[in-house]
């Protein structure tokens, strides 16, 4: 009785993927999540994706496909949350391969539904950029999925698209998300939260932390990424919706550009005709950047008197919560640090810590 759940963008949508299956279907761990090694900057110093060949230790599930055990190490310099999410969660984790195009990720799909034979399979998008036109201004990372939903719209059997938490990924605005919503699916409550307590403490995703904070009774604005996007948390926050596939592909250009794409470099092409920019390109100017940069030393005093200052400015523009990848970038500190930004804060301010998320305090507090 195995599931299989295709994590549209990978990252926090793996994570959100479990915490659906646990939802949906108890913590039986029997679903199979296929999802991309994509954790950006933050997690994974080289820009793009991984392939198989980026990794030691996969376990071969077929001709393609390969999945990450706890014991799989990236190879250096790259990095993956992926081998620490097989160790906390009970799902198997399988790669997506983006390198050989839509084509490529659509035999993987062939391959693993041939294999496993599943009760039924999702497409799991957290946020809903996976409706986007590839024109929205605020778009900033619309491969992933694109490559995903046009793989699905080529398997030979059904799929069923899930968006989950409309809006929350600063991608696509909440009100154009919902316009295009089928059915709901589930609302989050505190308790589906549970599977994934763990994960949320470390996992770098900020659409699934909140969408988890949400579930938790989260409300208000919270503000995220190096730009700063604000992002409402409301009652619609903790949300899965149906999508029909058909029509998510009908509005999505990017999908349909990639459909018959053979290489990730030729997907990357058509994402610079479509939507003006490849995400990766982003990353890999974002790296370079990244490199020339002096290591900064966190000093608590100095953290604390900048968060301050950040929090003063932040409620002036409705700000209510913020994440700590926002923190991290806010305070000039690198990726390697987050963690050890987060422990210090929660260590010294614990009553503002709303899991996984940082409240900001109103001025009167």
């Amino acid at each position: 009785m195995t599931r299989l759940i295709v994590a549209a963008g990978g990252g926090g949508d793996a994570v959100a993927a479990a915490m659906l299956d646990a939802a949906l279907y108890g913590d039986d761990g029997q679903a199979v999540i296929l999802t991309y090694a994509w954790d950006r900057l933050l997690v994974d110093p080289v820009p793009g994706p991984r392939a198989s060949s980026d990794f030691t230790g996969l376990q071969q599930l077929t001709k393609t496909v390969w999945s990450v055990p706890a014991a799989a190490d990236p190879i250096a310099p790259a990095g993956s949350t992926l081998p620490r999410l097989a160790a906390e969660l009970p799902h198997t984790f399988a790669l997506i391969d983006p390198h050989h195009g839509a084509e490529g990720v659509a035999r993987q799909l062939e391959e693993l539904v041939t294999l496993l034979r599943p009760t039924s399979i999702d497409l799991l998008d957290v946020g809903g950029d996976v409706l986007a036109r590839g024109d929205e201004p605020t778009l900033k990372s619309p491969l992933g999925d694109a490559l995903t939903l046009a793989a699905c719209c080529q398997v030979n059997a059904p799929v069923r698209l899930l968006v989950a938490g409309p809006g929350l990924d600063g991608e696509l605005p909440a009100d154009e998300v919902r316009s295009v919503l089928g059915p709901l699916v589930h609302r989050f409550a505190p308790k589906d939260t549970g599977p994934a307590s763990g994960v949320l403490e470390w996992h770098p995703s900020e659409a699934t932390g909140m969408l988890a904070a949400a579930a938790r009774g989260a409300r208000g604005v919270c503000e995220v990424r190096d730009a700063g996007l604000l992002i409402p948390l409301t009652d619609d926050s903790p949300t899965v919706h149906e999508v029909d596939m058909d029509d998510a592909l009908r509005r999505n250009k990017l999908a349909r550009a990639v459909l018959s794409t053979t290489s990730l470099d030729e997907a990357e092409a058509h994402s610079r005709e479509v939507c003006g920019y490849s995400e990766i390109d982003y990353e890999r100017n974002k790296a370079a950047w990244l490199k020339d940069q002096p290591a900064v030393k966190l000093d608590p005093d100095t953290v604390l008197s900048q968060l301050n200052a950040f929090e003063d400015e932040a409620r002036s523009r409705g700000v209510t919560h913020t994440t700590f990848r926002r923190l991290t970038e806010v305070l000039n500190l690198n990726g390697t640090q987050r963690d050890d930004l987060r422990q210090l804060l929660i260590n010294s301010r614990p009553e503002r810590y709303c899991a996984p998320l940082w409240s900001i305090a109103a001025a009167t507090e």
